[in-house]
């Protein structure tokens, strides 16, 4: 994959029926910085308890795990965009190995319903905690389902006039976000470390393993890693950010991999942490479960600390961050698809001066707006506590086909910048297919595969309709153009 310069995004630019090309900003600090905002989100703050409960003390396991299945995934990323470097990320993979409109579309719309999903949940999340931090300065703040559903969609509102701004803007307000996050884990970090070093805390815990159940740890560490394993996506999201990258062949893979490492590392001292200060009868029950456990390693290792009135504004700049980038990933897979007349062509016009996909980021706002609404008219719905992990499930099936097209693609003999050892597609297939399945989830969990499927029904559904419309208006061409030779 050649080195992209101005004169090739201008030839590009008017192949794709003259609108400018997307806007190359991001250097290599600004997407280490994306990637470990995107995978550094609200999950931490959430699942970590949650982890625990199924192993015990040995809570950093899951986390290893989910880290090395997340990598393998991250090798085949790596190696299948320097084949093709386009804002489509899986959904361009899997059309080249495939050839099929069908998967195509439905492995496209698999990834930005997850983008799409998560946001949305993402703003309710936003919503609730900004009112509660706001209360306790101001008495008398409406905290109710209207003033969340307010709240959550002008919060949407504003990520969108964030990303029509531009993706360098985007990406700056990502920086502060995720610094702020960072600091807050490392906070958890040092209060562990020094429940550990002073006496307050049992490090010893550390290797005991537990179960509520009568699992076998391997059982147990397998519910635990798919639990983790959605706190370590994210990484994939920079993918559909290629095009606004610069020299993404030299840059990508040694970055995606030190962000992984950094988070993975993050992540297991977070867990310890928790071990060490939270007696293993009280993970299960927080004080405050919207806030997770994570709270109260604050509150027992540092009592003096008044977290409850920082804490609320601490998770707002961990899940606004997450959405930020959510939106900007499901923006630009949109581009790229109807760039390729996957999907329909207005979805790719881009704004002259900020050079932003405004039609897409238009589209997946007023989306995500219809989500919301429906979310917050019922928040104790099952199905809206689901959306999680159906969010995880469908991800992991994107993965195993990522996965296989690595493999299909090497068959035929596809060679990029950079390639990944042999055996790791074969064995990330394997490892996302199994954590895919119903014996990676606690029973009342199997809701996710009745969502999953309602969703990829209506994919189903949009397919038809933009199969039609490409006959259409293009006669019988469907799929991704042939545009790779104006990058050379």
């Amino acid at each position: 994959m050649a080195t992209h310069d101005s004169a090739a995004d201008d030839r590009l630019a008017s192949e794709d029926g003259g609108e400018p090309a997307l806007k190359r900003v991001m250097g290599p600090k600004l997407l280490l910085l994306f990637i470990i905002g995107d995978i550094i989100g609200a999950g931490i703050f959430a699942i970590t308890g949650d982890v625990a409960a199924q192993v015990g003390g040995v809570a950093w396991l899951p986390f290893l795990v989910a880290f090395a299945v997340a990598a393998l995934t991250a090798l085949s990323y790596l190696e299948l965009v320097s084949k093709h470097a386009q804002a489509a990320g899986a959904a361009l993979f899997a059309h080249k190995a495939f050839g099929l409109h069908f998967v195509t579309f439905i492995v496209a719309f698999a990834v930005v319903c997850s983008g799409i999903t998560s946001a949305s949940t993402s703003s309710g999340l936003v919503a609730e905690n900004l009112l509660i931090g706001i209360q306790e300065f101001f008495s008398g703040m409406p905290t109710g389902d209207t003033a969340t559903l307010v709240t959550a969609l002008v919060f949407i509102g504003v990520l969108a006039l964030v990303n029509l701004r531009g993706v360098g803007e985007s990406v700056k307000f990502n920086v502060v976000l995720t610094l702020v996050v960072i600091a807050a884990l490392v906070v958890i970090i040092g209060i562990g470390a020094w429940a550990a070093v002073s006496g307050d805390g049992d490090p010893g815990r550390v290797v005991v393993f537990e179960s509520s159940t009568d699992r076998s740890l391997f059982a147990a560490v397998t519910i635990g890693t798919t639990i983790a394993f959605f706190a370590m996506v994210g990484f994939e999201d920079s993918i559909n950010m290629v095009e606004e990258v610069r020299e993404p062949d030299r840059i990508f893979p040694k970055v995606m991999l030190a962000g992984l490492g950094f988070c993975a590392l993050l992540y297991v001292l977070v867990a310890i942490s928790v071990v060490i200060v939270i007696p293993p009868g009280d993970v299960l029950d927080p004080v405050n479960p919207d806030a997770g456990i994570l709270l109260d390693v604050v509150r027992v290792g540092a009592p003096g600390v008044p977290i409850d009135d920082i804490f609320p504004f601490l998770t707002v700049f961990a899940v606004a961050n997450t959405a930020l980038i959510n939106m900007l990933m499901a923006s630009r897979l949109l581009y790229g698809l109807a760039r390729q007349d996957v999907l329909p062509r207005p979805l790719a016009r881009v704004l002259p001066g900020r050079r932003s996909p405004w039609v897409a980021i238009l589209f997946t706002t007023l989306m995500a707006f219809g989500l919301i609404s429906y979310v917050r008219s019922d928040p104790e719905s099952d199905v809206v506590s689901s959306l999680a992990g159906t969010t995880g499930l469908l991800l992991l099936g994107v993965f195993t086909v990522v996965h296989v097209s690595c493999l299909v693609l090497r068959r035929r003999g596809e060679a990029g910048s950079f390639s990944a050892p042999s055996w790791t597609p074969w064995v990330g297939a394997v490892a996302c297919a199994y954590l895919a399945g119903p014996w990676a989830r606690e029973r009342e969990d199997w809701i996710q595969y009745r969502i999953a499927g309602a969703l990829l029904a209506i994919g189903v559904v949009l397919w038809a309709v933009t199969w039609l419309v490409n006959r259409g208006t293009r006669g019988a061409k469907t799929g991704f153009r042939d545009i790779e030779h104006l990058e050379e």
